[in-house]
């Protein structure tokens, strides 16, 4: 299992309307992150991943320490969590078309 800070910046556009006075990290900006990151933890060349499964547990806020949690499964599907101390925040996993 490989261990990776996700960092997001603040603030960070996605959030823009995503709420306005309780702002949260949209999914879709984690999973690009969690992509990215895993690309470069595994030296994998950036290619168009089909998410098989992915579930969203808990919002996160802009700034918020996130930690991505992956490794790779018999066949190639990559499975990961994202979480943020004890409460994680998305699991879901990756596979290449």
């Amino acid at each position: 299992m490989t261990s990776t800070p996700l960092s997001l910046p603040v603030p960070h556009p996605a959030t823009e309307g995503h709420f306005p006075g309780a702002p949260i990290l949209p999914g879709v900006a984690l999973l690009d992150e969690a992509v990215r990151a895993i690309e470069r933890d595994t030296g994998a060349q950036p290619t168009r991943w089909r998410i098989s499964a992915v579930k969203f547990l808990s919002p996160a806020a802009p700034g918020e320490a996130l930690l991505l949690e992956h490794e790779r499964l018999a066949g190639g599907t990559i499975r990961f969590t994202i979480s943020s101390g004890d409460r994680t925040v998305a699991t879901g996993q990756l596979t290449a078309p």
